[in-house]
């Protein structure tokens, strides 16, 4: 028998519904206040109340062409005549074998081997737990080879491996007896060297860094797992130029394998397809999530070279003993392709490099601001951080909350962003118009300026 309390429920009703039943991902639910979204078009959700917010960081990162692009519509609802779902274990389907091959041809080097699963964190955990029975296997195995090289700060997902090997401390300190050891080395960050190191010397300095752990233990290490140029999740910090093609060298020098993760980074959002290919960099192991599908549905993939991938053939024993129920879905591969197809239009393409101009117009701008410590920016990839003291990088207390302030106003003008921790991420869909853009510049401006100067008057003495 139907359930009637659940036709067509009030705004009212699905805010309480929210409350009592939806438990929220990294949300503090004592103190949340339900947004509840119910449509959206481009750049723009609308919420039950009809209220519209501009999507300022592409629903967390992964809506890259906009809400309801009318290709990919087509192209779900075409499939949805054809098969919505089948396995991949033992079979394929059309779409999750086109999309295979879509990515082989445009992945960086000789990655030709596509295994797909459903989120970021699990296209991690797989090339964490393929590098590893890699070792055992390989034509000269090294069952040794167990441990894993990640960075500080680094953030790679939220399963048991992805998380181990994350550097975030108030995002997995919790679980630490869950996790595994990871050979940890400092954020390659340039803003952080020893005082007698100069810019210019960041990127050795680094990469010295790296070289003495390989020397150490480059024999039981089995990979490294790094997010390539940006640590997205650590404040869209940005490495020295080379670092990566110099990680690529020492990994090569000492026999350890290179795991990508451009969950973030992929698809163009940084003016090349992926990353890595801003300095000609190919890893044993490239991940990808988020924007794969445009944010449309969930769909992940590891793509391996075939070093690797020929050590997992042979006998049935070689093969990879992981997967997921719903990875290389058609509905999520039809998704996918339209979207690669979008992202060789010609139009989107003008319209990125326009809109990246405008971008470093506002930030310009808005280096100017006494409580605006940096700006950054890749592509469509942009970070604002705060200061408390104007010419200083200074932290708010954490307990301030700055940016969440800040998101907060610009959420009352009907902007979206979110924050992490003294940082405002800016990563709207590649399709943002020139006004839209102007405007979230416009209300990220005004809503930095209310919050600062709300938050100077409270500390000033009376």
């Amino acid at each position: 028998m139907a359930d009637k309390s659940f036709q067509t429920p009030t705004s009212e009703q699905l805010c309480q519904w929210d409350i009592d039943h939806f438990w929220h991902a990294f949300t503090p639910m004592a103190s949340y206040t339900p947004l509840v979204i119910d449509r959206a078009q481009g750049v723009w959700l609308y919420d039950t109340e009809g209220n519209r917010y501009l999507d300022g960081v592409s629903s967390m990162w992964c809506n890259l062409l906009g809400h309801r692009q009318s290709a990919v519509d087509a192209a779900i609802r075409d499939q949805l005549d054809r098969v919505a779902h089948s396995t991949s274990l033992g079979m394929a389907n059309t779409p999750a074998v086109v999309l295979a091959k879509r990515l082989a041809d445009l992945a960086p080097g000789d990655l030709q081997h596509v295994f797909y699963a459903s989120d970021g964190s699990s296209a991690v955990e797989v090339a964490l737990k393929m590098a590893y029975q890699y070792w055992q296997q390989c034509e000269k195995p090294q069952p040794q080879k167990t441990k894993y090289i990640a960075l500080g700060q680094a953030y790679h997902g939220d399963t048991i491996g992805s998380a181990s090997v994350g550097g975030i401390e108030r995002f997995h300190a919790l679980f630490k007896p869950l996790l595994f050891d990871v050979l940890r080395l400092p954020i390659p960050d340039p803003r952080r060297l020893p005082p007698e190191t100069s810019i210019e010397e960041a990127t050795q300095h680094f990469l010295a860094e790296l070289e003495q752990v390989l020397i150490a233990d480059h024999q039981q290490v089995a990979a490294l797992v790094v997010e390539p140029l940006i640590q997205a999740a650590a404040g869209m910090v940005f490495h020295a130029p080379g670092y990566l093609r110099g990680v690529r060298e020492l990994t090569d020098r000492y026999d350890v394998l290179l795991i990508a993760d451009e969950i973030v980074t992929g698809f163009g959002r940084t003016g090349q397809m992926f990353a890595c290919q801003h300095e000609q960099v190919t890893p044993d192991f490239l991940c990808l999530g988020k924007s794969i599908t445009g944010g449309y549905l969930p769909l992940a993939a590891t793509i391996a070279s075939p070093n690797v991938y020929s050590a997992f053939l042979g006998p049935a024993t070689n093969s990879f003993l992981h997967g997921h129920t719903y990875g290389g879905n058609p509905l999520a591969a039809v998704a996918a392709l339209a979207t690669l197809d979008l992202l060789q239009d010609q139009d989107v393409i003008e319209n990125f490099n326009l809109r990246t101009e405008q971008l470093a117009a506002i930030l310009k701008s808005l280096q100017n601001h006494p409580h605006v410590a940096e700006t950054r920016q890749m592509g469509l990839i942009a970070a604002v951080e705060l200061t408390s003291v104007a010419g200083e990088h200074q932290s708010y207390p954490i307990e301030v909350q700055i940016a969440a302030q800040v998101c907060k106003e610009m959420l009352h003008r009907g902007v979206w962003i979110r924050p992490l921790r003294d940082v405002l991420v800016i990563m709207p869909p590649l399709s943002i118009t020139a006004d839209e853009l102007q405007l979230l510049g416009d209300v990220l401006l005004e809503s930095i300026e209310t919050v600062t100067q709300s938050e100077a008057s409270v500390g000033s003495p009376t």
